[in-house]
């Protein structure tokens, strides 16, 4: 693999390890560094990814500091760490017992460098479009599969859920739904189930492509990573799963970030790359095109507007990023400032378009959770069809009047 640039391995003692697994990996060139020559050597070699054991924490804490500030994205992984991390640090436990996973996910690590090298590169030359990488913590746009129905799962649950969003699941059926429903950012399993059912689910995770690079970190050491292909399984204590979970869960945000950017790029900048859905000036001339267009060749068009929760931002993303999967390829979508999202269905009638959106309406109140007591994503949802007369400000008006109808 190239990577653009030489993996630096920091350590107090003997870094032989680390090296050795990387040399048999064939990935280099290996540069050895101490706590006190460290700093210097980042800045004189600009790493691709830097290698570093727990045995100094003040100076892995400056070091993280100075590693975060390089573009592209340079990873820090931390061997067997015995504390708490900066929060720009992987951690990587089993060292001495499992070497070799060492490689596999310093190359996962990598693979985020190259993505974000690549949308740098395509932005700088990309002048006319007003595609961007938005510059807020990744971690305020990831969700987490929390799985468990053990004694540790409601403290699981408030811990992540300060920092990220948490979709739960109290059985592995209820998880495959919503891996299959939704884009996820990790998959954290707590107690409560066998060995036998935890084995075979991470069994299906490593199988599949879709699913092979997302975190999964585990509590308890009920399954060995070994027989995995995972390259960012973790197995953490309890008491440190979150700690554990999140710089890995914040790589993985950031890779789908980057991902949507490439998109919006293609695109050329038509794209939202916070949901993949239109931009609203872009939605607003390709609604106004297929209202002349319909209306020339007296054809079908239908829209509908969801009203979704005002207070929960993070649910309104969510929501717009399942539609994004979920939507016809003929039809598209933008998402309002006023947190509703409207979407335009191009040659359908309105029966049709009242049988897809309750579709997905149904989705969306059985995949998102909302910040409402009773946990429910009940969006209102407001329908029109192109009528003899009508141009795009009427059937915005009708799209926006307070006469709605629930999809339900």
């Amino acid at each position: 693999m190239s990577q653009q640039g030489p993996i630096i391995v920091v350590s107090g003692g003997e870094s032989a390890l680390p090296a050795a697994a990387l040399a048999e990996s064939r990935i280099g060139p290996v540069t050895d560094a101490t706590w006190r020559d460290a700093a210097e050597t980042v800045a004189r070699v600009q790493p691709a990814a830097v290698l570093a054991a727990h045995d100094s924490p003040d100076e892995l804490t400056a070091l993280a500091r100075q590693i975060e500030a390089h573009q592209p994205y340079v990873p820090l992984i931390v061997f067997d760490p015995a504390g708490p991390l900066p929060h720009n640090a992987l951690p990587f436990t089993g060292l001495r017992s499992n070497a070799a996973r060492l490689a596999v996910r310093l190359k996962a690590a990598l693979r985020v460098r190259t993505l974000h090298a690549t949308v740098l590169c395509r932005l700088g030359h990309a002048h006319a479009s007003p595609a961007h990488l938005p510059p807020t913590d990744p971690l305020q746009d990831a969700t987490v599969l929390l799985i468990g129905r053990g004694a540790s799962y409601p403290a699981l649950s408030v811990a992540l859920g300060e920092r990220t969003g948490v979709v739960g699941a109290l059985s592995i059926e209820a998880a495959a739904k919503h891996l299959n429903a939704r884009d996820l950012d990790g998959v954290v399993i707590g107690d409560g189930f066998s060995p036998r059912v935890v084995e075979a689910f991470v069994q299906v995770l490593s199988e599949d492509s879709r699913f092979r690079h997302l975190p999964v970190i585990l509590t308890g050491d009920t399954v060995s990573g070994q027989n995995h292909d995972l390259p960012n399984l973790e197995i953490a204590p309890a008491a440190e799963t979150v700690t554990r979970a999140l710089p890995l869960i914040r790589q993985n945000a950031f890779a789908l970030r980057l991902h949507r950017a490439l998109q919006s790029i293609d695109a050329g900048g038509l794209l939202d790359p916070r949901t993949g859905l239109l931009t609203q000036d872009a939605f607003a001339r390709d609604f106004a095109n297929t209202v002349i267009d319909a209306k020339a060749r007296g054809a079908a068009l239908s829209a509908v507007r969801l009203s979704l929760p005002s207070s929960a931002p993070r649910a309104r993303l969510d929501a717009a990023r399942i539609l994004s999967r979920l939507m016809r390829r003929m039809d598209f979508a933008t998402l309002h400032d006023d947190a509703s999202i409207v979407i335009a269905f191009p040659e359908t009638d309105q029966r049709t378009t009242r049988m897809i959106t309750r579709r997905l309406a149904s989705v969306l109140k059985q995949t998102i959770v909302s910040s409402r007591k009773d946990g429910r994503f009940d969006p209102e949802v407001t329908f029109a069809t192109l009528q003899p007369g009508d141009n795009v400000d009427t059937i915005i008006e009708r799209l926006r009047s307070s006469d709605h109808r629930a999809a339900s």
